[in-house]
């Protein structure tokens, strides 16, 4: 496949990196299906899963697009912290979901407080530094690929940032429901809640504007016009479903 040895040739690091996640990923998958612990009433691998796909696609999607800066050293660092960084999380997150504990929002005694707390810390940083690879992704003259494309990138990264950062509000609340404890009915696999506000929701579509903006952008728009009109309604559309969560209305209601 084109685009995977390509990949290998623009960042090893982060393509065996995404290879590891995709293989924990499949054995999480598995573990859904054959073993009995659950969390929040459902199995207490499907969040393991989740948190895989997500870095693999993540650590993808920043090793292709990093190549266009030319910054070896700064890429270089960045793909080590992006490593380092989701390593740890997807670690603890499986270890705590293999045992039937709660890997976020617990502070049932103080060395899973001081772990969700580092967790928050690690992946503050990874935001952070990747808000400086978009800085640079403005700084930098870049005309080896079409303006609209490179506008793609910028926005993706500018809402992945922001959107990863609202995770800091489930943080502080300590959970991820709006209107109730967390669990209870919700949507298969991605399980949002479907009978309350669901913060996990506007979450999740922010981080992926990481891949949706530039691909929309290079693949249909190809104008850099119609692809800042795309970020901006894709970025009011996001924030409305923020405020719904917060206003404790669920995405889809199934009560």
């Amino acid at each position: 496949m084109h685009f995977l040895s390509s990949l290998k040739y623009r960042n090893r690091h982060l393509y065996f990196f995404g290879w590891y996640c995709l293989v924990a990923a499949g054995f999480s998958l598995l573990m859904s299906w054959t073993a009995p612990t659950e969390v929040l009433g459902i199995s207490a691998w499907i969040k393991p899963f989740k948190f895989f796909i997500s870095s693999a696609i993540f650590s993808w999607s920043m090793g292709w697009y990093m190549t266009y800066l030319q910054e070896e050293r700064k890429v270089r660092i960045f793909s080590w912290v992006v490593i380092i960084v989701l390593l740890f999380e997807t670690s603890y997150i499986a270890i705590q979901g293999g045992r039937g504990e709660l890997s976020h929002f617990n502070n049932s005694n103080l060395f899973y407080a001081a772990m969700f707390g580092l967790m928050g810390l690690a992946i503050t940083v990874m935001t952070l530094w990747t808000a400086y690879i978009g800085y640079l992704f403005f700084k930098k003259e870049i005309t080896s690929i079409p303006a609209y494309y490179l506008w793609g990138i910028r926005l993706g990264i500018i809402i992945f940032v922001i959107f990863a950062l609202q995770g800091g509000a489930m943080a502080r609340a300590a959970a991820h429901t709006v209107g109730a404890p967390d669990g209870g009915p919700g949507l298969p696999l991605v399980n949002w809640n479907t009978q309350f506000g669901d913060l996990r929701i506007a979450h999740f579509f922010g981080m992926h504007a990481l891949q949706i903006i530039p691909l929309v952008s290079f693949f249909l728009l190809k104008k850099t016009s119609l692809t800042l009109v795309f970020g901006i309604l894709y970025f009011l559309l996001t924030t409305f479903l923020l405020v719904q969560a917060f206003m404790g209305i669920p995405l889809f209601s199934l009560a």
